[in-house]
């Protein structure tokens, strides 16, 4: 996936030769996405170990496709800021010597996005763009896993977290009334902490490496 991603900030370099601006300031565009998060998951660090994990211990986080909305401002010719709205919903399970075993359940995620994006291209034609931005991810109503309830955990806490988005995608134009199609990727860099209690005792920290890639397609409506 990271050659894909640096496959389209590649061709946007290739396709920025001199034109008309495609977009001006002041326009507004509404991009409504099939969305799949795809993290990684691993434990980068043990902060607190209080049930003895074995050796080789590792998790991952499952992917998940959801529906997403994005709204992007042109704050000047060719240079936007862009937000998304979307909840996506993960598990996350053992690997390694646990492999198997369900850590976290239903942890629903909102990725607070703002990025700021510079497009290429000629009116009416192919239209590549690149960006980057801050992110912070709130999660919402996690769970233990079997596992973990079954070892005696009662709660399990991800902290919600800043991070880093970069950015590469295409808008397709369809027709002249602002209809297009689009593609757009997404890596994010994010180090959550993640917390499991029995009872009121906090009996393990981990520290995790979620970095998502987060990739889309759908349609585009600028005005």
């Amino acid at each position: 996936m990271k050659k894909q991603t640096l496959s389209l900030a590649a061709l946007a370099v290739a396709l920025a030769l001199p034109g008309q601006a495609f977009a001006k300031a002041g326009d507004v565009q509404v991009k409504l996405l099939g969305t799949l998060v795809a993290p990684d998951g691993k434990i980068k660090d043990v902060k607190l170990d209080r049930i003895g994990l074995p050796a080789g211990t590792q998790t991952k986080a499952d992917d998940n496709m959801v529906p997403t909305l994005a709204v992007e401002y042109f704050v000047a010719d060719n240079i936007s800021l862009e937000t998304i709205a979307g909840v996506t919903q993960h598990d996350v399970d053992g690997r390694g010597a646990l492999a198997g075993a369900g850590l976290v359940s239903d942890a629903k995620i909102v990725p607070a996005t703002l990025t700021l994006k510079y497009h290429f291209g000629k009116e009416g034609g192919v239209q590549p763009y690149v960006g980057a931005g801050p992110s912070y991810f709130i999660f919402i109503d996690e769970k233990p896993g079997a596992t973990a309830v079954a070892l005696g955990a009662t709660r399990q806490k991800m902290n919600d977290t800043f991070g880093v988005a970069l950015q590469a995608g295409i808008d397709v134009p369809v027709n002249d009334k602002g209809l297009a199609v689009t593609f757009d990727a997404k890596r994010y860099i994010l180090r959550p902490t993640a917390r499991w209690f029995a009872g009121t005792t906090e009996v393990l920290r981990t520290k995790h490496r979620l970095d998502p890639w987060v990739l889309s397609a759908g349609v585009a409506f600028r005005f």
